[in-house]
């Protein structure tokens, strides 16, 4: 085949490349605006909360529509750091983090153990232990509310952290015993032979295979309780009457007072200080987050 004949061979093919159009770019600059606008959208009020720590209590409101202070003052995080009844605010965080901490830590251990037995392991009235556990994710926490506060109030746990730190050692949010469950019935079960081969017993197969296994999991659990158990403010109201011992999701209901006057300004700064660990937490395992809510465990 000459030259002349390869060039016309190949000019069809020429003609079928694909061809970059403007409006490609256009459609990818117009989602590009759209989702910068709806991040915005859904920030400002966060932005809002942030700058209007700064604007002098009189002025919170009076110029809410107002973005940029007209006057920048710290007083309002002094005042709010000075807390009520000599009890500064950091010790409401304080409070909170040891709440968060340990709820967290039981609700992904005890989760992970449930999750792992309801997977792995093969028993009688396996299936409606797994229908119990998804029953508890449909029934509204706020059913269980009066009788949950007549046990634990005959158990002498009011007025302590008991009723917010116990019951989350067993399992009791079935959310996060399907989220485990979803990552561990991926994971193949010759995992397992082969660590009884090498003479694991179940707690070794769990500790040492399934575990580090569904490391992304664990991360999105311990996200998620944390958030959800730094924030609660009902369970909180219901079982703790101490000031000393309130919860920050608590103490920022003392600075509005509806008899005399509220200091707002101090609220929302402290509500900015209150968010910092959330934060935190989530910007430190972002990446793992992410992974654990688009991936369901390892396949094969």
């Amino acid at each position: 085949m000459t030259r002349s004949h390869r060039r016309k061979a190949a000019a069809p093919k020429e003609l079928l490349a694909p061809v970059r159009r403007p409006s490609s770019r256009l459609a990818r600059l117009a989602y590009y605006i759209l989702m910068v606008a709806s991040s915005l959208l859904m920030l400002y009020p966060i932005i809002w909360m942030v700058f209007s720590s700064f604007k002098p209590t009189d002025q919170v409101f009076s110029t809410a529509g107002q973005l940029i202070p007209r006057q920048w003052t710290l007083a309002n995080y002094t005042n709010g750091m000075k807390g009520f009844s000599g009890v500064p605010f950091w010790r409401f965080l304080v409070n909170s983090l040891i709440i968060s901490a340990l709820a967290t830590v039981g609700t992904v251990l005890s989760s992970a153990i449930v999750a792992y037995a309801l997977s792995r392991l093969r028993f009688r009235g396996r299936k409606l232990l797994f229908v119990l556990v998804l029953g508890t994710m449909m029934l509204p926490a706020q059913v269980l509310l009066v009788p949950q506060y007549l046990w634990y109030e005959r158990l002498g746990w009011t007025n302590s952290y008991l009723p917010l730190i116990v019951p989350y050692w067993f399992a009791i949010q079935g959310f996060f015993v399907y989220l485990f469950m979803s990552f561990m019935n991926d994971i193949p079960r010759s995992f397992d032979e082969a660590a009884k081969l090498d003479g694991c017993s179940y707690y070794g197969i769990f500790f040492r295979v399934i575990l580090p296994l569904v490391k992304p999991a664990v991360v999105t659990a311990t996200i998620f309780s944390f958030m959800w158990r730094w924030d609660d403010f009902l369970s909180a109201l219901m079982y703790v009457s101490d000031t000393e011992w309130y919860p920050a999701s608590l103490a920022l209901k003392l600075f509005t007072d509806p008899g005399t006057t509220s200091d707002y300004g101090a609220m929302i700064a402290m509500c900015c200080v209150s968010l910092v660990p959330s934060i935190l937490i989530f910007a430190v395992f972002q990446k793992q987050l992410v992974q654990g809510s688009t991936s369901s465990g390892i396949k094969g």
